[in-house]
């Protein structure tokens, strides 16, 4: 199963990322959470202390990783690097093994944008690895992704079983999936999924649903005072929140049924 989570941002994108997650590890699954939003909050979601998140670096903040793995050192002017770099060692290599949940967490970051040309290799590097993780590997791989689809190419974005878009009532959430659903169809995305975030009530709901029509809403999740709490603290919010817990769960398997686990 490859899921990738998008969604303006503060809308809950991490917290549904980090629960399902946790719940397919809680399966006995092997899983690979990857965040790669520069925002980085998927290890703080997913429980890690403050004082391990620190130690985390990005992969797009190595450049002695990059210059190995293609040949070419960021920043530096002109020069030849490989397109097809080596990345199937980085998520051992470079990844935080969570204790008892079956969990590895990756932050990967963002380069700089291709048209800036010296800044290439990381794009290369980036790119590649998102592919090996969705197409080549057999755990779960859960991205933590920023609010659109830029890290994705064509081969990758096809390569996704689901890609969900959190939204919550309100306009800008809900353009920003729009937005997005229209680039993840671009690349050739089949089904584009939505969940409700931060529901206080029916109309709600039916607002959300409204709003995306075309769009398959496969859940939603409440308005919750508990994750709000735990994000403040840097708690798992779903250790916190039973509520959580059981509406991610049936979103979980709401998306197994309509994509056939």
């Amino acid at each position: 199963m490859k899921i990738a989570v998008t969604g303006k941002g503060g809308v809950g994108k991490t917290t549904l990322s980090a629960t399902l997650a946790w719940l397919y590890g809680r399966e006995g699954r092997k899983v690979l959470a990857i965040d790669a939003d520069p925002d980085a909050n998927l290890a703080s979601a997913l429980g890690v202390p403050a004082g391990r998140i620190a130690s985390l670096k990005p992969i797009a903040e190595m450049p002695l990783l990059i210059e190995e793995r293609t040949g070419q050192r960021p920043g530096a002017p002109g020069g030849l690097y490989k397109l097809n770099p080596r990345v199937d060692d980085i998520p051992e290599e470079f990844g935080l093994r969570l204790d008892g949940d079956n969990i590895v967490l990756l932050v990967t970051g963002k380069s700089k944008e291709a048209a800036s040309g010296c800044y290439c290799p990381e794009n290369v590097l980036l790119r590649r690895l998102l592919k090996h993780l969705v197409t080549e590997r057999d755990e779960v791989v859960v991205i933590d992704m920023e609010a659109g689809i830029e890290h994705l190419t064509r081969g990758t974005a096809q390569g996704v079983n689901a890609f969900i878009v959190v939204v919550e009532p309100g306009q800008r959430s809900l353009q920003t999936a729009r937005a997005v659903r229209d680039m993840a169809i671009g690349l050739g995305v089949e089904r584009v999924f939505a969940v409700a975030n931060k529901v206080k009530s029916a109309a709600d709901l039916q607002f959300i649903e409204s709003a995306l029509e075309g769009v398959e809403i496969v859940g939603s999740l409440s308005y919750d005072p508990l994750v709000i709490e735990a994000d403040i603290k840097g708690q798992a919010p779903y250790l916190v929140s039973e509520k959580l817990r059981q509406e991610a769960g049936r979103i979980k398997e709401e998306i197994e049924k309509r994509i056939g686990r």
